[in-house]
């Protein structure tokens, strides 16, 4: 497996736009609600890249196995920080070790940016808790009623952060 920072959507605007469909309608609690057709991926994926995200994808033969955003905080007071955001891995290769490489791929970015905190969020009970807690992030707290869930369903969402020091690996 590759992990890649992207610089220019181009060569891959069809590959994350197929990869947020299968995600979304397996249920991922990214933002979006099912049914996600192509069209609407496409058009997220056209707004993605800016000077202050960084975009890591995985790639696995040639296919995107799953990517990630890291935002950086640009406001005065919070250029020490940065975000996780949509996080996801393709159905299809999950529980190959995709998220884990993408988010310590992550961390090493949000080191060389000079950030010393990183924050997300992600849906109470998703897998991706047990993944947050492997990689040293601390519970935060939750929100009940965050997200709203495919089935109408309002949902909790735990807020995680991981403090980032010179000699952590």
């Amino acid at each position: 497996m590759q992990i890649e920072e992207v610089t220019s959507m181009s060569p891959y605007m069809d590959q994350l736009a197929n990869l947020l469909v299968q995600v979304v309608n397996d249920d991922a609690s990214i933002g979006f609600l099912p049914p996600l057709d192509h069209e609407q991926a496409l058009s997220y994926w056209k707004t993605v890249l800016s000077p202050d995200v960084i975009l890591l994808i995985a790639k696995q033969n040639g296919e995107i196995a799953g990517s990630v955003q890291v935002a950086l905080c640009t406001k005065q007071n919070g250029r020490h920080r940065a975000e996780i955001c949509k996080l996801m891995t393709a159905p299809s290769f999950r529980r190959q070790g995709v998220a884990r490489a993408l988010m310590q791929k992550a961390i090493e970015r949000v080191k060389q940016e000079g950030r010393s905190l990183l924050v997300l969020d992600t849906r109470e009970g998703d897998p991706s808790n047990l993944l947050y807690a492997s990689l040293g992030f601390h519970e935060a707290g939750r929100i009940p009623g965050y997200a709203e869930s495919a089935d109408g369903k309002l949902d909790a969402t735990v807020f995680y952060f991981r403090c980032l020091t010179k000699g952590e690996t």
